[in-house]
């Protein structure tokens, strides 16, 4: 399964290799990204593969949303479907 993760908050070291590193510990593997900085807001664009997850989308989500407070920003992930289907006319 693939999924989209949005990450949006402050600039601030660490975002990247914190988004990443909790990943990486799930198992999960960045197909692409895309990140920018607009008047001191850092947002970041991922596709993923959960193909070789361990735990539930669920659990994902719930890891990503943990990892986002510790890093101050706001962390989101999409089922790829969900996220096309919101975003296609």
């Amino acid at each position: 399964m693939r999924a989209i993760l949005t990450v949006i908050g402050k600039d601030q070291v660490g975002i990247i290799a914190g988004v990443s590193t909790q990943l990486a510990e799930l198992k999960i593997n960045i197909l692409d990204v895309s990140q920018t900085i607009m008047s001191g807001y850092f947002t970041m664009m991922m596709m993923l593969d959960l193909s070789n997850a361990e735990v539930n989308f669920d659990e994902i989500k719930q890891a990503l949303a943990k990892k986002g407070e510790a890093l101050q920003v706001q962390i989101k992930i999409q089922r790829e479907e969900i996220f096309q289907s919101m975003h296609s006319l």
